[in-house]
Protein backbone atom coordinates (compact mmCIF):
# COMPACT_ATOMS: atom_id res chain seq x y z
CA UNK A 1 0.00 0.00 0.00
CA UNK A 2 1.23 3.66 -0.77
CA UNK A 3 -0.11 7.18 0.05
CA UNK A 4 -0.12 9.83 -2.48
CA UNK A 5 0.34 13.17 -1.74
CA UNK A 6 0.17 16.29 -3.62
CA UNK A 7 0.39 19.88 -3.47
CA UNK A 8 -1.80 21.96 -1.84
CA UNK A 9 -2.07 26.10 -0.95
CA UNK A 10 -2.18 27.61 2.13
CA UNK A 11 -4.75 25.65 4.65
CA UNK A 12 -6.93 26.28 7.46
CA UNK A 13 -7.38 23.75 9.27
CA UNK A 14 -8.19 22.10 13.22
CA UNK A 15 -6.83 18.92 14.32
CA UNK A 16 -7.34 17.47 17.69
CA UNK A 17 -3.80 15.97 19.17
CA UNK A 18 -3.51 12.36 19.93
CA UNK A 19 -2.95 11.37 23.34
CA UNK A 20 1.38 11.18 24.39
CA UNK A 21 2.80 8.65 23.64
CA UNK A 22 5.79 9.17 26.51
CA UNK A 23 3.17 9.60 28.98
CA UNK A 24 1.21 6.57 28.46
CA UNK A 25 4.05 4.78 28.52
CA UNK A 26 4.86 5.83 32.09
CA UNK A 27 1.80 5.65 33.33
CA UNK A 28 1.15 2.31 32.54
CA UNK A 29 4.36 0.73 34.52
CA UNK A 30 3.57 3.30 37.45
CA UNK A 31 0.42 2.07 37.29
CA UNK A 32 1.27 -1.41 36.63
CA UNK A 33 4.04 -0.84 39.89
CA UNK A 34 1.40 0.51 42.40
CA UNK A 35 -0.97 -0.40 45.46
CA UNK A 36 -4.39 -0.54 44.10
CA UNK A 37 -6.41 0.45 40.63
CA UNK A 38 -5.50 2.82 38.52
CA UNK A 39 -7.56 4.03 35.65
CA UNK A 40 -6.05 6.17 32.81
CA UNK A 41 -8.08 8.55 30.65
CA UNK A 42 -7.34 9.13 27.44
CA UNK A 43 -4.42 7.08 26.68
CA UNK A 44 -2.78 6.56 23.30
CA UNK A 45 -3.28 3.33 21.39
CA UNK A 46 -0.98 2.85 19.23
CA UNK A 47 1.51 -0.24 18.22
CA UNK A 48 4.25 1.05 20.92
CA UNK A 49 1.76 1.73 23.92
CA UNK A 50 0.19 -1.63 23.34
CA UNK A 51 3.24 -3.35 23.42
CA UNK A 52 4.17 -1.95 26.39
CA UNK A 53 0.81 -3.16 28.27
CA UNK A 54 1.21 -6.53 26.62
CA UNK A 55 4.77 -6.71 28.21
CA UNK A 56 2.96 -6.04 31.49
CA UNK A 57 0.12 -8.41 31.32
CA UNK A 58 3.35 -10.92 30.57
CA UNK A 59 4.25 -10.00 34.01
CA UNK A 60 1.04 -11.12 35.10
CA UNK A 61 -0.35 -7.27 35.68
CA UNK A 62 -3.41 -6.92 34.15
CA UNK A 63 -4.34 -4.58 31.59
CA UNK A 64 -7.84 -3.80 30.13
CA UNK A 65 -8.65 -1.24 27.59
CA UNK A 66 -11.67 0.37 27.42
CA UNK A 67 -13.59 2.69 25.09
CA UNK A 68 -11.44 6.15 26.20
CA UNK A 69 -9.26 4.46 29.07
CA UNK A 70 -7.53 1.84 30.21
CA UNK A 71 -7.78 0.20 33.48
CA UNK A 72 -4.32 -1.40 35.76
CA UNK A 73 -4.57 -3.26 38.28
CA UNK A 74 -1.26 -2.93 40.29
CA UNK A 75 1.05 -5.46 41.14
CA UNK A 76 2.24 -3.42 44.51
CA UNK A 77 6.17 -3.46 43.41
CA UNK A 78 6.09 -7.49 42.93
CA UNK A 79 5.40 -8.99 39.93
CA UNK A 80 3.70 -12.55 39.93
CA UNK A 81 5.37 -14.58 37.41
CA UNK A 82 5.23 -18.33 37.64
CA UNK A 83 8.45 -18.65 35.66
CA UNK A 84 11.22 -17.26 33.06
CA UNK A 85 9.20 -14.97 30.52
CA UNK A 86 9.77 -13.81 27.62
CA UNK A 87 8.54 -10.38 26.25
CA UNK A 88 8.60 -9.11 22.70
CA UNK A 89 9.28 -5.83 22.57
CA UNK A 90 8.88 -5.15 18.52
CA UNK A 91 9.91 -2.17 17.89
CA UNK A 92 9.53 -0.13 20.45
CA UNK A 93 12.70 0.99 21.93
CA UNK A 94 10.67 2.86 24.92
CA UNK A 95 9.04 -1.01 25.79
CA UNK A 96 11.97 -2.47 26.32
CA UNK A 97 14.37 0.12 28.09
CA UNK A 98 11.34 1.05 30.25
CA UNK A 99 10.67 -2.80 31.14
CA UNK A 100 14.19 -3.43 31.86
CA UNK A 101 14.68 -1.96 35.08
CA UNK A 102 11.15 -2.90 36.27
CA UNK A 103 12.33 -6.78 35.16
CA UNK A 104 13.96 -7.03 38.70
CA UNK A 105 10.63 -6.97 40.42
CA UNK A 106 9.74 -10.46 38.90
CA UNK A 107 10.95 -13.68 41.27
CA UNK A 108 12.07 -15.12 37.35
CA UNK A 109 14.40 -14.29 35.01
CA UNK A 110 12.70 -12.02 32.16
CA UNK A 111 13.90 -12.29 28.64
CA UNK A 112 13.27 -8.79 26.63
CA UNK A 113 13.62 -9.41 23.20
CA UNK A 114 12.09 -7.45 19.26
CA UNK A 115 12.52 -7.06 15.72
CA UNK A 116 15.69 -6.85 13.87
CA UNK A 117 15.99 -3.51 14.00
CA UNK A 118 15.94 -3.61 17.82
CA UNK A 119 18.68 -5.76 17.97
CA UNK A 120 21.01 -3.06 16.51
CA UNK A 121 19.88 -0.28 19.27
CA UNK A 122 22.52 -0.32 21.89
CA UNK A 123 21.59 -0.91 25.98
CA UNK A 124 25.05 -1.72 27.47
CA UNK A 125 25.05 1.29 29.82
CA UNK A 126 22.23 0.53 31.27
CA UNK A 127 22.60 -2.87 31.41
CA UNK A 128 25.93 -1.89 33.30
CA UNK A 129 23.81 -0.04 35.80
CA UNK A 130 21.36 -2.50 37.01
CA UNK A 131 24.31 -4.99 37.72
CA UNK A 132 25.11 -2.33 40.33
CA UNK A 133 21.88 -2.07 41.69
CA UNK A 134 21.62 -5.44 42.04
CA UNK A 135 20.71 -7.39 39.04
CA UNK A 136 22.20 -9.86 36.88
CA UNK A 137 22.31 -9.49 33.02
CA UNK A 138 23.08 -11.49 30.19
CA UNK A 139 23.20 -10.75 26.32
CA UNK A 140 22.63 -14.68 24.89
CA UNK A 141 23.41 -12.66 21.66
CA UNK A 142 25.84 -9.69 20.66
CA UNK A 143 27.31 -8.04 23.97
CA UNK A 144 25.21 -4.47 24.77
CA UNK A 145 22.51 -5.14 22.36
CA UNK A 146 18.92 -6.96 22.73
CA UNK A 147 18.19 -9.90 23.29
CA UNK A 148 18.59 -9.22 27.08
CA UNK A 149 17.99 -11.45 30.20
CA UNK A 150 17.11 -9.96 33.07
CA UNK A 151 17.40 -11.25 37.03
CA UNK A 152 17.95 -10.66 40.35
CA UNK A 153 16.88 -8.40 42.58
CA UNK A 154 16.39 -4.43 42.71
CA UNK A 155 18.12 -3.64 45.89
CA UNK A 156 18.95 -0.09 45.04
CA UNK A 157 22.10 2.12 46.23
CA UNK A 158 24.35 4.27 44.12
CA UNK A 159 25.02 3.82 40.61
CA UNK A 160 26.54 5.84 37.99
CA UNK A 161 24.79 5.59 34.61
CA UNK A 162 25.89 7.28 30.60
CA UNK A 163 22.34 8.77 29.16
CA UNK A 164 24.34 10.43 26.25
CA UNK A 165 22.98 7.63 23.69
CA UNK A 166 19.54 7.63 25.64
CA UNK A 167 17.76 9.29 28.22
CA UNK A 168 15.45 6.05 28.56
CA UNK A 169 18.39 4.17 30.45
CA UNK A 170 17.77 6.57 33.34
CA UNK A 171 13.97 6.76 33.11
CA UNK A 172 13.85 3.33 33.44
CA UNK A 173 16.02 3.16 36.24
CA UNK A 174 13.90 5.87 38.21
CA UNK A 175 10.49 4.05 37.14
CA UNK A 176 11.38 0.92 39.31
CA UNK A 177 13.36 3.05 42.03
CA UNK A 178 10.30 3.28 44.37
CA UNK A 179 10.12 -0.15 44.09
CA UNK A 180 14.16 -1.26 45.40
CA UNK A 181 14.83 -2.15 48.61
CA UNK A 182 16.35 1.10 49.70
CA UNK A 183 17.18 4.73 48.27
CA UNK A 184 18.28 4.58 44.86
CA UNK A 185 20.73 7.64 43.39
CA UNK A 186 21.87 8.30 39.85
CA UNK A 187 24.81 9.95 38.73
CA UNK A 188 24.68 11.52 35.05
CA UNK A 189 28.92 11.85 34.17
CA UNK A 190 27.45 13.91 30.90
CA UNK A 191 24.56 15.42 30.04
CA UNK A 192 21.51 12.79 28.94
CA UNK A 193 20.08 12.65 25.41
CA UNK A 194 16.73 13.84 25.14
CA UNK A 195 17.18 15.07 28.64
CA UNK A 196 13.33 16.87 28.96
CA UNK A 197 11.88 13.40 28.42
CA UNK A 198 13.61 12.78 32.72
CA UNK A 199 11.41 15.97 33.30
CA UNK A 200 8.09 13.90 32.13
CA UNK A 201 9.62 10.46 34.09
CA UNK A 202 9.69 12.38 36.88
CA UNK A 203 6.15 14.50 36.28
CA UNK A 204 4.73 10.98 36.39
CA UNK A 205 6.38 9.38 39.10
CA UNK A 206 4.99 12.47 41.33
CA UNK A 207 1.67 12.23 40.46
CA UNK A 208 1.65 8.19 41.54
CA UNK A 209 3.00 9.29 44.62
CA UNK A 210 6.78 8.51 44.70
CA UNK A 211 9.34 11.01 45.80
CA UNK A 212 12.90 11.97 44.97
CA UNK A 213 15.40 14.61 44.66
CA UNK A 214 17.30 16.06 41.95
CA UNK A 215 20.19 18.24 41.28
CA UNK A 216 19.10 19.39 37.93
CA UNK A 217 19.87 16.52 34.98
CA UNK A 218 23.62 14.99 37.06
CA UNK A 219 21.87 13.31 40.15
CA UNK A 220 18.43 12.22 41.67
CA UNK A 221 17.57 10.24 44.52
CA UNK A 222 14.27 8.49 44.86
CA UNK A 223 13.15 7.28 48.04
CA UNK A 224 12.35 3.45 48.57
CA UNK A 225 9.41 2.19 50.85
CA UNK A 226 6.93 5.28 49.41
CA UNK A 227 5.32 2.94 46.82
CA UNK A 228 3.34 4.29 43.71
CA UNK A 229 -0.55 4.86 44.57
CA UNK A 230 -3.17 4.04 42.19
CA UNK A 231 -5.15 6.79 40.77
CA UNK A 232 -7.01 8.15 38.30
CA UNK A 233 -4.76 9.78 35.08
CA UNK A 234 -5.68 11.84 32.23
CA UNK A 235 -3.00 11.42 29.41
CA UNK A 236 -2.17 15.09 27.77
CA UNK A 237 -1.97 15.85 24.23
CA UNK A 238 1.18 14.77 22.51
CA UNK A 239 3.60 17.63 21.29
CA UNK A 240 5.66 15.18 18.81
CA UNK A 241 3.26 13.93 17.24
CA UNK A 242 1.17 17.72 16.11
CA UNK A 243 4.72 18.63 15.11
CA UNK A 244 3.13 17.47 11.79
CA UNK A 245 0.40 19.28 12.01
CA UNK A 246 2.21 22.60 13.06
CA UNK A 247 4.67 21.62 10.03
CA UNK A 248 1.48 21.69 7.66
CA UNK A 249 1.21 25.48 8.15
CA UNK A 250 4.40 26.53 8.16
CA UNK A 251 5.40 24.63 4.76
CA UNK A 252 2.11 25.25 3.15
CA UNK A 253 1.07 28.65 4.18
CA UNK A 254 -1.83 29.27 6.53
CA UNK A 255 -3.20 28.54 9.59
CA UNK A 256 -3.45 25.35 11.56
CA UNK A 257 -4.95 25.28 15.03
CA UNK A 258 -4.34 22.19 17.44
CA UNK A 259 -6.36 21.34 20.20
CA UNK A 260 -5.70 19.47 23.17
CA UNK A 261 -2.88 20.54 24.20
CA UNK A 262 -1.25 21.57 27.30
CA UNK A 263 0.61 24.76 26.75
CA UNK A 264 2.51 24.81 30.07
CA UNK A 265 3.60 20.83 29.12
CA UNK A 266 7.27 19.88 30.28
CA UNK A 267 7.07 17.39 26.99
CA UNK A 268 10.42 19.08 25.06
CA UNK A 269 9.23 18.96 21.89
CA UNK A 270 6.77 22.18 22.53
CA UNK A 271 10.55 23.80 21.52
CA UNK A 272 9.22 22.96 17.89
CA UNK A 273 7.05 26.13 18.39
CA UNK A 274 9.63 28.28 19.21
CA UNK A 275 11.57 26.98 16.06
CA UNK A 276 8.91 27.64 13.62
CA UNK A 277 8.21 31.40 15.22
CA UNK A 278 12.52 31.73 14.83
CA UNK A 279 11.73 30.97 11.24
CA UNK A 280 8.81 33.57 10.61
CA UNK A 281 5.72 31.88 12.29
CA UNK A 282 3.33 32.92 14.78
CA UNK A 283 1.84 30.84 17.10
CA UNK A 284 -0.76 31.80 19.81
CA UNK A 285 -2.28 29.51 22.52
CA UNK A 286 -4.78 29.41 24.60
CA UNK A 287 -6.09 26.96 27.82
CA UNK A 288 -5.75 23.64 25.53
CA UNK A 289 -5.37 24.42 21.95
CA UNK A 290 -2.27 25.93 20.17
CA UNK A 291 -2.27 28.01 16.50
CA UNK A 292 0.56 28.30 14.45
CA UNK A 293 -0.10 30.59 11.18
CA UNK A 294 2.48 31.24 8.23
CA UNK A 295 1.71 34.48 6.03
CA UNK A 296 5.49 35.63 4.79
CA UNK A 297 8.15 33.98 3.74
CA UNK A 298 10.69 31.50 6.20
CA UNK A 299 13.93 31.88 6.99
CA UNK A 300 16.53 29.35 8.27
CA UNK A 301 18.15 28.99 11.79
CA UNK A 302 20.66 27.56 13.97
CA UNK A 303 18.88 25.50 16.82
CA UNK A 304 20.13 22.34 18.97
CA UNK A 305 17.45 20.36 18.98
CA UNK A 306 19.09 17.60 21.23
CA UNK A 307 16.42 18.12 24.00
CA UNK A 308 13.60 17.41 21.44
CA UNK A 309 14.87 14.88 18.86
CA UNK A 310 11.12 13.38 17.96
CA UNK A 311 10.67 16.73 15.71
CA UNK A 312 14.27 17.09 13.73
CA UNK A 313 12.70 15.23 11.27
CA UNK A 314 9.71 17.71 10.98
CA UNK A 315 12.31 20.51 11.17
CA UNK A 316 14.48 19.36 8.64
CA UNK A 317 11.18 19.21 6.54
CA UNK A 318 10.28 22.58 7.54
CA UNK A 319 13.83 23.94 6.66
CA UNK A 320 13.48 22.75 3.62
CA UNK A 321 11.26 25.52 1.64
CA UNK A 322 12.78 28.28 4.05
CA UNK A 323 14.68 30.83 1.73
CA UNK A 324 17.73 30.36 3.99
CA UNK A 325 20.10 27.49 5.06
CA UNK A 326 19.01 25.44 8.47
CA UNK A 327 21.63 23.87 10.94
CA UNK A 328 20.14 21.73 13.83
CA UNK A 329 22.77 20.11 16.10
CA UNK A 330 21.77 17.70 18.87
CA UNK A 331 21.30 15.04 16.30
CA UNK A 332 23.92 12.25 17.08
CA UNK A 333 21.42 9.79 19.03
CA UNK A 334 19.07 9.90 16.14
CA UNK A 335 21.03 7.25 14.55
CA UNK A 336 19.61 4.67 17.44
CA UNK A 337 16.35 5.43 16.72
CA UNK A 338 13.95 2.79 14.80
CA UNK A 339 15.91 4.13 11.87
CA UNK A 340 19.12 5.84 11.20
CA UNK A 341 17.24 9.04 11.32
CA UNK A 342 20.11 11.41 9.92
CA UNK A 343 20.98 9.38 7.09
CA UNK A 344 17.52 8.76 5.92
CA UNK A 345 16.37 12.50 6.48
CA UNK A 346 19.30 13.70 4.19
CA UNK A 347 19.30 10.89 1.51
CA UNK A 348 15.29 11.73 0.92
CA UNK A 349 16.40 15.47 0.99
CA UNK A 350 18.67 14.71 -1.30
CA UNK A 351 17.05 12.80 -3.79
CA UNK A 352 14.47 15.89 -3.34
CA UNK A 353 16.84 18.41 -4.72
CA UNK A 354 18.16 20.07 -1.41
CA UNK A 355 21.81 20.11 -0.52
CA UNK A 356 22.29 18.69 3.49
CA UNK A 357 25.26 18.32 5.08
CA UNK A 358 25.95 15.87 7.39
CA UNK A 359 28.35 15.73 11.00
CA UNK A 360 28.38 13.61 13.63
CA UNK A 361 26.12 16.07 15.48
CA UNK A 362 24.08 18.17 13.02
CA UNK A 363 22.66 18.59 10.11
CA UNK A 364 22.20 21.42 7.57
CA UNK A 365 19.91 21.90 5.16
CA UNK A 366 20.37 24.06 1.93
CA UNK A 367 17.13 25.08 0.39
CA UNK A 368 16.44 24.64 -3.17
CA UNK A 369 14.13 23.94 -5.73
CA UNK A 370 12.08 20.54 -4.79
CA UNK A 371 10.38 17.60 -6.50
CA UNK A 372 8.68 14.56 -4.88
CA UNK A 373 9.86 11.30 -4.41
CA UNK A 374 8.87 7.70 -3.59
CA UNK A 375 9.91 7.46 0.03
CA UNK A 376 10.82 4.20 1.92
CA UNK A 377 10.39 5.36 6.11
CA UNK A 378 12.32 2.33 6.87
CA UNK A 379 9.27 1.07 9.15
CA UNK A 380 10.04 4.36 11.28
CA UNK A 381 6.68 6.49 11.59
CA UNK A 382 8.52 10.14 11.69
CA UNK A 383 9.91 9.62 8.56
CA UNK A 384 6.63 8.61 7.24
CA UNK A 385 4.63 11.75 8.57
CA UNK A 386 7.48 14.19 7.98
CA UNK A 387 8.16 13.70 4.67
CA UNK A 388 4.03 13.26 4.21
CA UNK A 389 4.00 16.66 5.36
CA UNK A 390 6.81 17.99 3.38
CA UNK A 391 5.00 16.45 0.26
CA UNK A 392 2.09 19.03 0.76
CA UNK A 393 4.16 21.61 -0.62
CA UNK A 394 6.10 19.65 -3.14
CA UNK A 395 3.31 17.76 -4.66
CA UNK A 396 4.22 13.87 -6.14
CA UNK A 397 5.06 12.75 -2.96
CA UNK A 398 4.49 8.99 -2.58
CA UNK A 399 4.72 7.58 0.69
CA UNK A 400 5.44 3.94 0.97
CA UNK A 401 4.23 1.57 3.96
CA UNK A 402 1.94 4.16 5.38
CA UNK A 403 0.57 1.89 8.34
CA UNK A 404 3.71 2.23 9.82
CA UNK A 405 2.51 5.28 11.42
CA UNK A 406 0.18 2.96 13.96
CA UNK A 407 3.23 2.98 15.97
CA UNK A 408 2.72 6.86 17.71
CA UNK A 409 -0.54 8.21 15.28
CA UNK A 410 -2.61 5.67 14.07
CA UNK A 411 -5.13 8.98 13.05
CA UNK A 412 -2.66 10.47 11.14
CA UNK A 413 -3.69 9.52 7.67
CA UNK A 414 -7.40 10.05 8.35
CA UNK A 415 -6.50 13.44 10.03
CA UNK A 416 -5.11 14.51 7.07
CA UNK A 417 -7.99 12.92 4.81
CA UNK A 418 -10.71 14.77 7.18
CA UNK A 419 -9.47 18.41 6.33
CA UNK A 420 -8.95 17.99 2.54
CA UNK A 421 -5.11 17.58 2.29
CA UNK A 422 -5.12 13.91 0.84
Amino acid sequence: MIIRVSRTGPVEAVFEAPPSKSYTHRALIAGALAEGETRITNPLGAVDTELTAGGLEALRVPVEWRPGEVLVIGCGGTFRTGGEVTIDCGNSGTTLRLLASVALLAPHPVVLTGSSRMLERPVGPLARALAGLGGEVIFPGRSGYPPVRVSGRLHGGRVEIDGSVSSQFVSSILMAAPCAEEDVEVTLPAPPASRSYLDLTLDVMREFGARFERRGYEWFRVESGVPYRGRNYRIEGDFSSASYLFAIAAICGGRVTVRGLNPASVQGDRRFLDALVSMGCRVASSDDAVTVERTGDLEGIEIDMSSSPDTVQTLAAVAAVAGSPTTITGTAHLRYKESDRVAVTAETLRRMGAGVEVTADSIRINPAPLHGVAVDPHDDHRTAMAFAVLGLAVGGMVIRDPGCVEKSFPGFWEALYGEGLL
